[in-house]
């Protein structure tokens, strides 16, 4: 399996806390990685860092093999627009938006005409169990349909690496269930890693692997099975 993303010696501190203290982690083509660990572990920074949303104080981030770390910022956000994926826990969705365009939106900040994106953001509706809903806004939709519709948006762009800050946190648990199998099986099906920071056990079980944080360090790698 060729490694999509790295982070070698990853350092972040905040002041006289260290966030992150020398990460090492790696993630491979179509492979999806829980990250564990308790409230203030430093999981969300290497996420963030990860993502290139927050640049690390030492080390490097590497998206198949060439660092993004040292880029500037209007070409690690044209990076992150372009070849990641995000998907939050409240989904930030446009509530003025309607679902079609609000999975058009990352073609259309790239230049996409609206017609041609929205064309293409429609054909992620039936695979993700959202057919019909196209026309409804965020406030008419449910938890896990609005969660749906930020994983098609995250996935429009056919990302190298998806990015999931607790995506289940404001669902009940059938509906985490749910979600959470159908964000693993569709970015491995398109071919994308998945970074999913998590802090429920029955999420991270959906993923090939778990990372545990604790105090800015790794503490161990679990293997799962995944059905």
């Amino acid at each position: 399996m060729s490694t999509v993303l790295a982070g070698l010696g990853l350092v972040k501190k905040y002041g006289s806390t260290t966030a992150l203290d020398g990460v090492d982690v790696e993630v491979g083509e179509r492979e999806s990685l829980a990250v564990m660990g308790p409230s203030g572990s430093g999981k969300s920074t290497l996420l963030h860092v990860l993502a290139g949303i927050v640049r690390p104080d030492d080390g490097s981030v590497l998206l198949r093999g060439k660092a993004i770390d040292g880029l500037n910022e209007n070409r690690l956000s044209a990076l992150r627009r372009k070849r990641f994926g995000f998907v939050f826990q409240f989904g930030q969705l446009l509530p003025e938006l309607p679902a079609e365009e609000n999975v058009a939106l990352p073609l259309m900040l790239e230049g996409m005409p609206r017609g041609q994106a929205v064309q293409q953001a429609r054909r992620w509706f039936a695979p993700l169990g959202l057919d019909g809903l196209e026309a409804r806004r965020p406030g008419q939709l449910s938890g896990g349909q609005a969660q749906r519709v930020a994983i098609a948006r995250a996935l429009v762009v056919r990302p190298d690496v998806v990015f999931a800050d607790e995506p289940t946190g404001a669902l009940d648990q059938r509906t985490s269930e749910k979600v959470v199998r159908l964000l693993a099986s569709v970015t491995r099906e398109q071919g994308a890693a998945l970074v999913m920071v998590t802090h429920d056990a029955d999420v991270a079980a959906h993923c090939d692997r778990v990372l545990q944080v604790r105090d800015g360090r790794i503490s161990n790698h679990s293997p799962f099975t995944v059905s």
